[in-house]
Parts: structure tokens; C-alpha cells; sequence
């Protein structure tokens, strides 16, 4: 594996900005009001127009729009200018639910997803199962996360590459945990805001020297045309479908991330939740649109003809690195843009696991374990629960790590989604359906897990270009309409 090599100097430059983290988090700490699970998890009263921006923008765009969306562009081409639509779709599937959900919480104080659930159907078994379910979709995220960790640090280091992979996955989720731990959604919501700042300028960056170097986009189609016309040619029907499949699937799955729902609860107002949500509509031209343009720049690029589709997710850190023989002032660039990586990742994987921590402390220790335990003991078991969590995925990356067939990162992407989507039934039709009854939501959620999780192992239908999730979702679906047309079960008459 080619190496980006960077010096001491700028080492120390990204090491820098990694303990200023931890002094937002101190900043953080000190800013709150009470040790409240509402505080610690929500900021208290909420977040302004330009943090909640931010803190969306740095969460939902992660180590997967850099590598993976700059993989998956190298190994099909064009097609996966998809992923720009897709993205976009997560904001109109926001606007079904986000504005009716956050009056709600505001006047419930919910903290985490399952407050809503709990307060709509009042069923503990299905309120148990959704967060078990969130917890293990979103796990899978934390994991795609601390695997980038260790593959950005393994490649700028001279250290082997299981040595660096293994302190990559450690010092980023040490530093990330302390932040955290310290302030809460609060230091979170802070260092995404700057995480997010980089992370916009660090695309821009990446666009401009990869045109500079690599030529215009022209240039990169006339040279796909006539070497690799497969990649610039009009999708065929199963490519078509593909393409459609992911629109829906990441619009409901990626709508419904929990910490993307915790979110719209911290929104100040109405109005800062309806402003931010419209501007986040434009976002995908800043980061998905960019990843894809890299990607096709680097697929006709002579110099990265010898990258196999295997190593595709090396791409974006094989850019770099010819990037930075260019001059002192390109190496500094490819500096900065390895600061937005860092950013996109950690931004991340600090709010998946703020929003782990709140689901298992709330949802299962206190609902079903300690109903007494004081706010100030919730806020501990909530800090406990975040490195126990940090432990276990780390360990699991490293492992996974070993192997000689590993999970790509879009097939990471593909699996949350198509697990997360199974929760529409519960959020976005609960919300519009009063005559759901309570029951109807769990086992569709049941039949649908159950549905997926076989079609990953037959492949038959999958196979047709279709996720595995919107045959989850079509049978969830018909389970929740056959209960609740046909059964005996109660209706939920919780006002919404």
C-alpha cells in the first residue's frame, strides 16, 4: 500500500487540532446548566440555525463520502452520481415528519428516538426492539468510522500497517471519548461546527487540486470513452434500478439515523429547524457531487491505472499522495484535507455514539433495569456506557481488519440503511396514522428484520439491483396494514 508521506511538522499541525477537541469539550462542560440526561444529551434549550447546519452537515457527510463515495465512483463511473440524489432525498423525507416531531418533543421533552415511540403506541416490546435495532444499525456505522480511522492513520505513517491501524483506531476514539464524555451534546454539537466548517472548505480544496492535476472533467470523459466506455455509458435497466433502489433506501434509512432524529429535538424553534433542513437541500452539491468528480478524475488517470477494484476505497489516499509531490504548497493543501477527514470521521463517530450511549442508558437501563436511578446517576451509566461501547467496536474493527475478505464501506452503508428503513412504519406513518394500532408497528419491525437479514444470505433478489431493506419494508408494511385492518389489537389515542 502507497504511503502520503507526512513529516513531523505535519504530524504535529494534525495533532494540534486533535487536542483542541479536547478543549471544546472542557468549554462544553463547563457551559452546561444541570446533570441532566436533557443537557448532557440535548444542550438543554437547544441549538441555533448555524450549529444545527453544521452538526447535520458534519454528521451526515462521514469518512464513507470520502473513501467510499470515491471508491464506488472508481469501480462503476458515472452511475453513482446517484448518490447526490439519494442524499438529497434524505432532506424531503424530513419534511414528512421533522416539523410535526420536534413540536412534540418540545413539549414531551423527549431525548432519545424512542421517546416518541414510546409516547405513540405506548408498547414496551416494539419500544425495546426499535432501540435494540437503532443501536445495532448505527453500531455498524461507528464501526465504518473507526475502520476510516485506521486506514487514514495507516497511511500517513511510516509504521506497519496493523501497528497503524491499531493506534489510528485507539488515539482518534480516546480523544473522541473524552471530548464527549466532557461536554455532551453540547461539545459535540461545538466541535461539529467546526468539523463541519473544515470539512466544506477541505471539499472545495480537494475539487480544485484534483481538476489542477488531473485535468477537467472533459478531459476525464474522452479518455473513459474511449478506454472504459462501460463507465460513462447510459445505465442499463439493473443499474436503473439500483439507482432508484438507493434513493429510497438511503431517503427513509438516512432520515431516520438517530442521531439525525435527536437533532430536530435540539432545533431552538421551528424556525431553525425549517431553515436548516432547507439549506441542508444544497449540501449535497458541496460533498457528494465532489466525491463523485474525484472519482471520475481518478478512474481515467494513467497514473492510478494499476489501483484494482478491490483497492478502490485507497483511492481518495492515493490522490493525495500524488497531489503532494506537486509543491510546498499542495503538500500543505493535502494537509488540510486530511484535517477534513479527520473532521468528516470523528464528527461522525462522536454523535452515532452520543446517540448509542442515550438509546442504552434511557431506553434499556432505565426503562427496564433502574426506574429510580437521579438524573446525575443516568448521566454516569451514560458516560460507562459510551467506553464500554468504544471498546467493543474498536475491538471488532481491528478484527475485521485481519481478514483477508473485508467488508467494503459501502456494503457497511448498505446494511445500516437497510435496517434503519424498517423503522419508517413506527415514525413516519405513526405520526400520520392515528388509526394504527399499537401492536402493528413491532412485528412489522419483526417480519421485516426477519426478511432482510434471509435475503442477505440467499442473494436471489437482491440480485435484480433491488436493497434487501425495500423488500423488508414491503413486507413490514403489509403486517402493520393486516393487524391494524383485521386484528383485535388497541388503538394508541396519544394525542400528536
Amino acid at each position: 500500500m502507497s504511503k502520503i508521506p507526512l513529516g513531523p511538522l505535519e504530524l504535529g499541525f494534525i495533532a494540534i487540532y486533535l487536542v483542541s477537541l479536547i478543549g471544546i469539550g472542557y468549554w462544553g462542560m463547563r457551559a452546561r446548566t444541570e446533570n441532566s440526561l436533557k443537557d448532557f444529551y440535548l444542550a438543554g434549550s437547544g441549538v441555533g440555525f448555524m450549529v444545527l447546519v453544521l452538526t447535520l452537515y458534519a454528521t451526515q457527510y462521514s469518512g464513507n463520502t470520502l473513501f467510499a463515495f470515491t471508491g464506488k465512483t472508481f469501480r462503476i463511473g458515472y452511475p453513482w452520481l446517484m448518490s447526490v440524489h439519494f442524499m438529497t432525498s434524505i432532506i424531503v423525507v424530513y419534511l414528512v415528519f421533522a416539523p410535526k416531531l420536534h413540536s412534540l418533543a418540545k413539549r414531551e421533552n423527549f431525548i432519545t428516538p424512542s421517546d416518541f415511540l414510546e409516547h405513540r403506541f405506548a408498547h414496551r416490546p416494539y419500544t425495546v426492539l426499535a432501540s435494540i435495532t437503532m443501536v445495532l444499525a448505527i453500531g455498524n456505522y461507528l464501526l465504518a468510522q473507526l475502520t476510516s480511522m485506521g486506514l487514514l492513520l495507516q497511511g500517513i505513517t511510516e509504521f506497519d500497517d496493523r501497528t497503524a491501524f491499531i493506534a489510528g483506531v485507539i488515539i482518534l476514539a480516546v480523544i473522541m471519548l473524552v471530548y464527549e464524555n466532557l461536554g455532551g451534546f453540547r461539545a459535540v454539537a461545538w466541535t461539529d461546527m467546526i468539523q463541519g466548517g473544515i470539512l466544506m472548505i477541505g471539499f472545495i480544496v480537494l475539487l480544485f487540486v484534483v481538476l489542477d492535476h488531473f485535468g477537467g472533467l472533459s478531459s476525464s470523459y474522452e479518455l473513459l470513452k474511449s478506454s472504459k466506455p462501460e463507465k460513462v455509458s447510459v445505465p442499463n435497466a439493473h443499474m436503473n434500478r439500483q439507482w432508484f433502489s438507493y434513493i429510497f433506501v438511503v431517503g427513509l434509512g438516512g432520515a431516520l439515523y438517530p442521531q439525525a432524529i435527536q437533532r430536530i429535538y435540539a432545533a431552538r424553534s421551528q424556525k431553525v429547524l425549517r431553515n436548516g433542513v432547507a439549506t441542508m437541500a444544497f449540501l449535497p452539491l458541496t460533498a457528494s457531487l465532489v466525491a463523485v468528480l474525484v472519482g471520475i478524475t481518478a478512474l481515467a488517470s494513467p497514473e492510478l491505472s494499476e489501483l484494482s477494484s478491490a483497492d478502490s476505497d485507497r483511492v481518495f489516499s492515493e490522490v493525495c499522495r500524488i497531489i503532494m509531490g506537486k509543491s510546498v504548497l499542495h503538500r500543505w493543501l493535502v494537509v488540510l484535507l486530511l484535517a477534513a477527514v479527520l473532521a468528516a470521521l470523528m464528527s461522525t463517530a462522536d454523535s452515532v455514539l452520543l446517540s448509542v450511549s442515550s438509546m442504552l442508558t434511557k431506553d434499556i437501563y432505565f426503562r427496564q433495569i433502574n426506574k429510580n436511578a437521579s438524573q446525575a446517576k443516568l448521566t454516569l451509566i451514560g458516560k460507562i456506557i459510551s467506553f464500554i461501547v468504544v471498546f467493543i467496536i474498536a475491538s471488532v474493527a481491528i478484527y475485521l481488519q485481519s481478514l483477508e475478505n473485508k467488508p467494503t464501506l459501502v456494503k457497511l452503508m448498505n446494511m445500516k440503511f437497510d435496517i434503519l428503513m424498517q423503522l419508517a412504519p413506527g415514525f413516519i406513518l405513526g405520526m400520520h396514522w392515528r388509526g394504527m394500532k399499537a401492536n402493528a408497528p413491532f412485528w412489522g419491525l419483526v417480519c421485516g428484520l426477519i426478511c432482510i437479514f434471509t435475503l442477505y444470505r440467499v442473494d436471489t433478489l437482491t440480485n435484480w439491483g433491488i436493497h434487501a431493506g425495500i423488500f423488508g419494508l414491503i413486507v413490514n408494511l403489509l403486517i402493520v396494514f393486516i393487524i391494524t385492518k383485521f386484528s383485535r389489537g388497541n388503538i394508541s389515542d396519544k394525542i400528536l
